[in-house]
């Protein structure tokens, strides 16, 4: 991986090898989360179904982060070959937390519901970490596929 183009140092928050931010994880986590505590409470039900999905970019411009438009600037100055697994993980994890949105909204109180909510923590969790590891660049650059988020789902609901 080379050095992002866009200067990064001292941008707290940024990784200086890759020139991203773990925080845009957090968008993934927050729902992985409320998908958590729904058998348990299942009042949050709402809160998962409001989730919308989010770019990069997207999340760091409705962010609060102090350096958000330095966290968007380092992102497109980025390696493309790092951007592009990111985007490629993050894509999968949009897919999966929108297709269990779906099936969750046809019937909330399913107990179809709550095993695919269960199985999705199970199959983001990783992914999340794996993510994690692109942006410290610390993980093999993932082959981008246009398949790849449609397979993660098909795996979610056994197809």
């Amino acid at each position: 991986m080379t050095a992002a183009a866009a200067p990064v140092a001292g941008i707290p928050r940024l990784n200086e090898i890759t020139g991203l931010s773990t925080d845009y994880l957090n968008h993934f986590s927050e729902a992985i989360m409320v998908l958590e505590m729904i058998s348990a409470a299942p009042e949050c039900v709402e809160d998962f179904l409001a989730w919308e999905p989010r770019s990069y970019s997207e999340h760091f411009a409705a962010s609060r982060f102090t350096d958000r438009h330095a966290a968007i600037t380092a992102y497109r100055a980025a390696d493309p070959l790092v951007r592009e697994s990111l985007d490629t993980l993050a894509d999968i994890m949009n897919t999966m937390l929108m297709a269990t949105r779906e099936a969750i909204a046809a019937d909330p109180t399913a107990p179809k519901a709550l095993a695919l909510a269960k199985r999705a923590v199970t199959g983001l969790k990783p992914m999340v970490s794996r993510a994690a590891a692109v942006i410290n660049g610390n993980e093999p650059l993932v082959c981008s596929a246009r398949t790849a988020p449609q397979n993660a789902v098909d795996e979610l609901f056994n197809r």
